[in-house]
């Protein structure tokens, strides 16, 4: 008998592990809170509400950063939350795993207690594709906020988001343990908005994990959701925008503004106040 096949490098790859290393900056989130919450109300925030949390990474840098704070995780969908607990959660101390709770239910649901910050990242809110969806679920994130709160949302726009076939290619280190990532836009309707964008990852060896996550999406814009925003009962939002330096390049500092550049891809927080 001959030796058994080696297993190809996308074979033994971890979706939600390269999905983190290419997708996901915890620290980064955590930084934005911060920052935005400041600017609003001029204290540092305590307590976080992750919608849509997934792997709950952004929950678990949260209770990290201080003794005193606390994270509450929302998701449907077992799989990503089972993860996060053996990745995200098990790394943690005792007394920083006693302050993170995760609910594994939808979004649309109240809970207590009312939180400082509350996130919907990764574009994960334009999985509701109509206004009243949008209008309903932006009501309930404003219920479960404290008086003084803000939500925040990361927006991706720009032309070359509307193309069909688009792919913007990554790489996420280099050699054997490296890997391309790899976001293709696969389809958008100008008559309805719905857009469909896939996942996939490239590694040293030639092997894909092709389509490793899809995402079945309404494209919202800024002013639409600002309007809706303002529906739900918000007091008000601002646009966050990361400062370009000379050359044109991000300097990884976010300031608030009302005009930015129409560049061909980019990517903006909506800040909302209750």
């Amino acid at each position: 008998m001959g030796k058994p096949k080696k297993k190809s490098l996308a074979a033994q790859a971890d979706k939600y592990l390269c999905y983190q290393k290419s997708v996901q900056s915890p620290e980064h989130e955590v930084d934005f809170f911060e920052q935005a919450f400041k600017d609003e109300f001029g204290r540092k925030p305590k307590t976080l509400r992750e919608d849509f949390c997934g792997t709950y990474a952004i929950c678990c840098e949260w209770v990290r950063r201080g003794r005193e704070r606390t994270a509450l995780g929302i998701d449907l969908d077992p799989e990503p939350i089972a993860w996060g607990t053996e990745h995200n959660f098990e790394p943690l101390t005792q007394h920083q795993k006693d302050r993170v709770k995760i609910l594994e239910q939808d979004v649309r649901q109240k809970n207590r207690p009312r939180v400082d910050v509350l996130a919907a990242q990764n574009f994960s809110f334009w999985y509701f594709k109509t206004r009243p969806e949008v209008v309903e679920y932006f009501k309930i994130a404003r219920a479960n906020m404290a008086d003084q709160g803000i939500m925040v949302m990361d927006m991706m726009g720009g032309g070359g988001c509307y193309e069909e076939g688009r792919t913007d290619k990554r790489t996420i280190k280099k050699g054997k343990k490296g890997f391309r990532y790899d976001w293709k836009q696969e389809s958008f309707n100008p008559v309805t908005a719905d857009c469909v964008f896939h996942i996939s990852f490239r590694f040293a060896d030639g092997s894909k994990l092709k389509k490793a996550f899809t995402y079945e999406w309404r494209f919202w814009t800024i002013p639409e959701v600002r309007e809706l925003l303002e529906e739900a009962g918000f007091s008000h939002s601002y646009v966050y925008f990361d400062r370009e330096d000379e050359d044109g390049e991000d300097t990884g500092e976010w300031y608030r503004t009302e005009e930015y550049p129409s560049h061909e891809s980019w990517i903006a927080y909506i800040v909302a106040v209750r």
